[in-house]
């Protein structure tokens, strides 16, 4: 499965700070259950990352609209 393969899979996610001073993203569904633990400057690695794909997504939809 790649980024761009549909599936019917259903999960949850969870995010937020570990007592650890970690950044944690939980992702729960089913047979799955992973925690994944970043530093904070990784986290906001991930969250411009996300930006970035939230943005290049709005430009595919209007495209096609």
């Amino acid at each position: 499965m790649g980024i761009n393969s549909e599936n019917e899979m259903s999960t949850d996610i969870q995010i937020g700070p570990t007592s650890l001073g970690m950044v944690r993203i939980y992702v729960l569904g089913n047979g799955i259950d992973l925690p994944m633990d970043f530093d904070p400057d990784e986290a906001e690695d991930i969250a411009e990352e996300l930006r970035a794909a939230a943005a290049a997504a709005r430009k595919i939809s209007k495209k096609k609209r």
